[in-house]
């Protein structure tokens, strides 16, 4: 079993990881995301995103462009702290960060064969940019089901109510 921190890559770091996966000839699964609090949700969905291929990278947005995505008071968990805990996951081979509002710049870096996104977007509402950057590289893009009931906000919002005495 590796030790988390060291699946965790630099920017730099991703070309020559990258490189090191199609050399061994596997299939590489991209998926991006905030993963602000883990919660069973973001398991079930990274371990069907892995299943699609040899080796996945995972690309975690950076505390400044959550807050810019959803507000001031995220992250509620600091971006060395969800690359840790997310590079500890079974299905993850490597997380990077990744400071932009969209993901078109890594995936140009990491050229991967797969494109994993949450049942939340579509062919429809995926960025152009993004969209552009994948048929760049032939990934193949799919989308894979949430598990209802589970996201960060119902996570936040249940953890904001009083319990019962």
């Amino acid at each position: 079993m590796r030790l988390p921190e060291t699946k965790i890559l630099t920017w730099n770091g991703v070309k020559a990881w990258r490189a090191a996966v199609r050399q061994t000839g596997r299939r590489l699964v991209l998926t991006n995301g905030c993963f602000d609090i883990l919660h069973r949700g973001h398991v079930d969905y990274l371990a069907r995103a892995r299943q699609l291929g040899d080796a996945m990278l995972l690309a975690v947005n950076s505390d400044a462009s959550i807050r810019a995505l959803k507000g001031p008071e995220r992250p509620l968990n600091p971006e060395h702290d969800r690359l840790f805990v997310l590079a500890g996951l079974e299905s993850v081979d490597a997380v990077v960060v990744f400071d932009s509002l969209r993901a078109d710049g890594i995936i140009a870096l990491a050229e991967p064969d797969f494109y994993a996104k949450g049942g939340d977007i579509s062919l429809a509402t995926l960025p152009p940019e993004e969209r552009q950057a994948l048929d760049a590289c032939g990934a193949q893009i799919i989308f894979l089901p949430f598990l209802d009931g589970f996201s960060t906000t119902t996570t936040i919002n249940k953890a904001r109510q009083p319990r019962p005495a």
